[in-house]
């Protein structure tokens, strides 16, 4: 695990998209793993500029997202789908059908998490996982638990994700209690890991994350594990290491 410590949200957002831009440099064709959040967003809008300067293509880029709301359908305006079409998808050159999210609007979570999973394996797996890490530890939304959960499944959000993202509705009531998630065991299958943290509020995450022993009780504490994962997290968020 590779630490880099930045001044602050803007530095590391530069640094983040700096490591994106080169992955697509070095190989045009990547398959990307996405986050959303409020922590990607300086990357993404770092990487739209570089694109529409003509310094990056996502032209031959495919990308799996990490995770969905269960209940919400692709229009939903508080949708990951949405999201990530508003802040990413619909402002560079990448091709939508080679966009990939899995489906919230699908009850059937069996079926829903086998084809993601299957849709992944079938394009060779991930190039580059792009992650942010919560509060609590979690990645994606694979949150504290007695076991890490290998595949894409269903989840119920601890209380603590649920106020957390909060802020991106108009009420706590309307936050959804599920979702679907990338599993542990695909996201350490990526050839190569990006994390990014930010603010004080992640510091004791982070310090978990990178020094405290490998548990299910901090999924993050996985990616010691993980043979290139490079951490990119601003002064704030480092503060407890």
């Amino acid at each position: 695990m590779r630490i880099i410590r930045t001044r602050d949200y803007n530095h590391m957002s530069e640094h983040a998209a700096a490591v994106i831009a080169a992955q697509l440099t070095l190989q045009p064709n990547s398959t990307l793993g996405l986050a959303t959040g409020s922590t990607p967003l300086g990357a993404y809008v770092r990487l739209v500029e570089m694109c529409a300067a003509g310094k990056i293509s996502f032209a031959q880029v495919q990308s799996y997202n990490l995770d969905e709301y269960r209940g919400l359908t692709h229009d939903d305006p508080q949708s990951y789908h949405h999201f990530m079409w508003e802040n990413l998808f619909s402002r560079v050159d990448i091709d939508v059908t080679r966009t990939h999210v899995p489906d919230g609007s699908n009850e059937d979570a069996a079926s829903t998490c086998a084809n993601y999973d299957a849709a992944i394996e079938a394009a060779g797996g991930i190039d580059l996982q792009l992650l942010g890490i919560g509060n609590n530890g979690h990645i994606g939304f694979n949150e504290p638990g007695d076991e890490f959960v290998v595949g894409t499944h269903c989840v119920d959000l601890t209380e603590s994700t649920i106020k957390a993202n909060s802020r991106l509705f108009e009420s706590i009531d309307e936050v959804p209690r599920q979702a679907y998630t990338l599993g542990i065991g695909a996201i350490m299958h990526a050839r190569r890991i990006l994390v990014i943290a930010s603010g004080t509020a992640k510091a004791d995450a982070v310090h978990a994350m990178c020094y405290g022993p490998v548990t299910p009780a901090c999924p993050a504490s996985v990616l010691q594990l993980h043979p290139d994962c490079i951490v990119i997290a601003d002064a704030a968020a480092l503060s407890a290491c």
